[in-house]
């Protein structure tokens, strides 16, 4: 009976502290709170329902103040959001109560840190933490969101965000840099889109524009490739009278990010677990030619050249002397400044990210001739190009008061018709003229060569073949029948050596002249090749101590040499044989 209640005891003990205990991890991992309800920034926080990300306060490195942020609850050290990042918590503790519509981060003294809020009244308001690091205020049971941290980015760009900007909501979604890695306090430098002229990404610091992505025409932006889905992610753009920014996706099962760094750099990161850190994808600025304007107004960057900067075609340097110091920042003038003159018209400049299209005119639905009337009819348009619309149509580009941040790209790149005076293009035509002329006549020179080499080389072939005809004419030709009753049908008792060839039999020709013919053994590896090979060899060289080669004789399958006969021996033998008797 003891036992049983002591069992019994044990499972109701059991039972109370599991209870406990999931009631406990369940408020601890809590991933909303609804009107009137807090938390404490230092003891509790927010993870959204999946354990993917965190809201609570933190501490940089090195750092005593406190921020209310949102990070990544698997990946260590990576903050994609902060609330008060110019109203840091210096006080011990800090509580985050959502009141009516709004949250409000107050410190112990009731001192508000931080309290976005919207307009909209709600009956049942809470504030929730998304698995894709959203931090929303919303009506109970709905899925419109009053309020977003999506809204108010700091320096990172997560899935599903955007950057750009909407008319109509009058939102402005832009990056701001952290002041340094252990400072989010608003940095020096932004990341977004300018809303004047075509749209483009940028980064500035302050009011200067740093870095320049090439604007929006159609299916992508001025020398990047089309959008496309990736293993990575899928970029999306939108972009209409109301407005215009860029968003992405991530692939599955996939952690991508891109963030702002303090040094002003646009950067893209995938997670990777089997390192258990970030690799960078790529950054932007990413060369010398990215850096806006580093050549100067008119000027052209080529980063695979020294120096890396050139004059577009009809200016020239502002100050010569500062262009060769490498001081670009000048810029290039026009040579021949007599534009809106009879003859004047626009070179071609191909395979160029266009210029910055900040505060130029695009007109729609215009044909590429229509554009170029259009640019030549304003004696103020510098240069006209073609953008392809969304909608399948084209658009027409054009520049005025300056043309800057052009760079070359081989691969992505546009073309740009820029302006010039009748001069330029006179002269243009002239040196067209004379390099046409020069191409003619090297190649007419090339083909006459080749055709004299081709003549020369058959009549060498030829003439080798005639000779080489010749020298196989000279060797008499024997007869079969004639070589085998000389030889005594090659009798054992004619035969006087044998060698790589063959045997070689002694014989008497009616006429009475002693030969040695040499007779192809049947194994024999040389061939017609090697036969006359030693044909024309023997033939050409006259020796008194070469034996003569008569001729030779063809029979079926089989090759015979007829040499003169030697009665006295060998060469060999006066040599050698001498001391081996």
């Amino acid at each position: 009976m003891g036992k049983l209640i002591w069992r019994f005891s044990v499972s109701i003990f059991l039972f109370f502290w599991m209870t406990m205990a999931f009631l406990s991890r369940k408020s601890l991992a809590i991933d909303s709170i609804k009107a009137g309800e807090s938390i404490n920034g230092n003891t509790q926080i927010l993870v959204s329902a999946q354990q993917k990300f965190v809201l609570g306060i933190f501490n940089p490195k090195d750092s005593k103040f406190g921020y209310l942020g949102i990070w990544y609850k698997n990946i260590p050290q990576t903050v994609v959001w902060v609330a008060n990042r110019d109203s840091p918590l210096v006080d011990s503790s800090a509580r985050l109560t959502l009141k009516g519509q709004s949250l409000v981060l107050e410190n112990e003294s009731d001192g508000i840190l931080w309290s976005p809020t919207s307009s909209k009244f709600l009956k049942d308001p809470i504030a929730q933490l998304l698995d894709n690091g959203n931090l929303v205020i919303r009506e109970s049971g709905s899925e419109h969101y009053v309020w977003q941290s999506f809204d108010y980015p700091s320096d990172n760009l997560l899935p599903g965000m955007k950057v750009g900007w909407d008319l109509k909501t009058r939102m402005n979604w832009k990056l701001t840099s952290w002041k340094s890695s252990n400072d989010p306090s608003s940095g020096d430098f932004t990341y977004g889109m300018d809303p004047a002229g075509l749209p483009q990404l940028e980064t500035r610091r302050g009011n200067v524009t740093t870095y320049r992505g090439g604007p929006w025409f159609g299916r992508r932006f001025s020398g990047t490739t089309p959008f496309r889905d990736t293993a990575i992610h899928s970029p999306r753009f939108n972009y209409s009278a109301e407005g215009a920014f860029y968003s992405y996706e991530s692939a599955k099962d996939l952690t991508v990010r891109y963030a702002l760094s303090a040094e002003g750099k646009f950067e893209q990161f995938y997670w990777m677990d089997d390192v258990n850190d970030w690799y960078l994808l790529y950054e932007l600025p990413g060369d010398a030619c990215d850096y806006y304007g580093l050549c100067g107004n008119f000027g052209v960057c080529t980063f695979s050249t020294i120096p890396r900067c050139d004059c577009i075609h009809g200016y020239q340097p502002k100050s010569p002397d500062d262009w060769n110091k490498r001081r670009w920042i000048g810029g290039c003038v026009i040579r021949d400044n007599q534009t809106c003159k009879n003859g004047e018209g626009f070179k071609r400049i191909s395979n160029v990210k266009l210029p910055d299209s900040s505060g130029d005119l695009v007109n729609v639905n215009m044909s590429i001739h229509d554009c170029k009337a259009a640019c030549l009819s304003n004696c103020s348009c510098l240069a006209y190009g073609m953008m392809e619309l969304s909608t399948g149509g084209c658009g027409c580009l054009t520049w005025f008061n300056k043309l800057v941040d052009i760079r070359i790209l081989p691969d992505n790149g546009q073309d740009i018709y820029v302006r010039l005076a009748a001069s330029e293009l006179e002269s243009d035509k002239r040196k067209l003229t004379v390099v046409l002329c020069l191409s003619v006549a090297s190649l007419i020179s090339f083909l006459i060569f080749v055709a004299c080499f081709i003549f020369w080389r058959r009549r060498t072939i030829k003439g080798n073949e005639v000779q080489s005809h010749e020298n196989e004419a000279e060797m008499p030709l024997y007869d079969f029948s004639m070589l085998v009753n000389a030889t005594n049908d090659f009798s054992l008792s004619n035969k006087i050596g044998e060698g790589g060839f063959g045997p070689v039999y002694k014989g008497v020709l009616p006429c009475g002249q002693e030969i040695a013919v040499k007779r192809q053994a049947e194994g024999s590896s040389q061939g017609q090749t090697e036969l006359r090979n030693e044909v024309l060899l023997i033939s050409k060289l006259q020796h008194r101590n070469l034996v003569k080669l008569l001729g030779f004789c063809i029979h079926q399958q089989e090759t015979l040499l007829v040499y003169e006969y030697m009665p006295n021996k060998s060469l060999d033998y006066f040599l050698f044989g001498w001391c081996l008797t």
